[in-house]
């Protein structure tokens, strides 16, 4: 488990960035961490990996302080950050290099990744182009089998199919044992993927829910089929005007998760007060 307890942090003459953040995340789970840029998302990452160093609280994952970055924590941790650096070496060298540091890494999965993500064994990583960098580091993340993985805007150069098997890939690999962070402006990305929404905005978690509490609470659809149901939030698009209404008739509907985020960012307070709600 990671639990980041009375997080404050701020950078060098900058005004606090989180104060008193409290967070807690679980194996088993896809957790959607979401805000606007600059929000602060890949900083709150940093802290998790102990790359950060707060002015208060801290990030502690299975009660041992990440900050100090003991052996047994980074083995079982890995993160993609958002720009990625790879070295003059083809993956499989990269792999005789580096997959020693994780115990559970696994080269027969890092081959089948790399497969189904059309990277060629042999060619020189630093010679890729930037989309394909990306997904040999996705493919060797997911290989070391570690408890934790965190990834940073990790569909960021990637085309239209490399993203579906991204999903499909992510998907596969979650366990009751593994936890999985990504975090990322592109809400459209993770759709159908994560099982928990959190939500960064104005310096703190807006937005700790599963997508099943999410639903019980709120279906999504337009004033056609609203049915009396309350309006929480409302947007006009090229299709209408699409909304988040109450659930008061114990129906489920499919997130809209691009809707959804704008209206938390919004500041809808029918919508939070309602995800609140016993």
């Amino acid at each position: 488990m990671i639990e980041i307890k009375a997080l404050s942090f701020s950078y060098p003459r900058k005004p606090l960035l989180f104060e008193d953040l409290n967070l807690k995340l679980y194996s088993g789970h896809i957790y959607g961490l979401l805000g606007k840029n600059g929000a602060g998302k890949s900083t709150l990452l940093k802290n998790m990996i102990g790359l950060g160093f707060p002015q208060k609280g801290g990030c502690f994952y299975n009660d041992v302080n990440v900050s100090n970055r003991p052996v047994a924590v980074l083995e079982d941790i890995y993160f993609i950050p958002e720009e990625i650096f790879v070295p003059a070496l083809t993956p499989a060298r990269f792999v005789a290099n580096t997959a020693i540091f994780y115990p559970k890494f696994s080269k027969s999965d890092f081959y089948h990744y790399l497969k189904v993500l059309d990277v060629d064994l042999d060619d020189v990583m630093d010679k890729l182009s930037f989309g394909q960098q990306k997904k040999a580091m996705i493919a060797f993340g997911l290989a070391t089998n570690t408890g934790v993985l965190i990834m940073d805007e990790p569909t960021n150069g990637l085309d239209i199919p490399s993203k579906v098997q991204f999903r499909k890939l992510i998907a596969s690999v979650l366990t009751e044992d593994r936890c999985i962070v990504i975090s990322t402006h592109q809400v459209r990305d993770l759709d159908s993927l994560i099982d928990t929404i959190l939500v960064l905005h104005d310096r703190e978690i807006v937005v700790n829910k599963t997508v099943d509490e999410i639903s019980e609470k709120v279906v999504f659809g337009n004033y056609a089929s609203a049915e009396g149901l309350p309006v929480l939030y409302e947007e006009e698009n090229v299709r209408g005007v699409s909304a988040i209404l109450k659930n008061t008739s114990g129906k489920f509907s499919k997130i809209d998760l691009e809707l959804f985020f704008n209206a938390i960012t919004n500041g809808s307070k029918p919508l939070v007060e309602t995800l609140m709600e016993n």
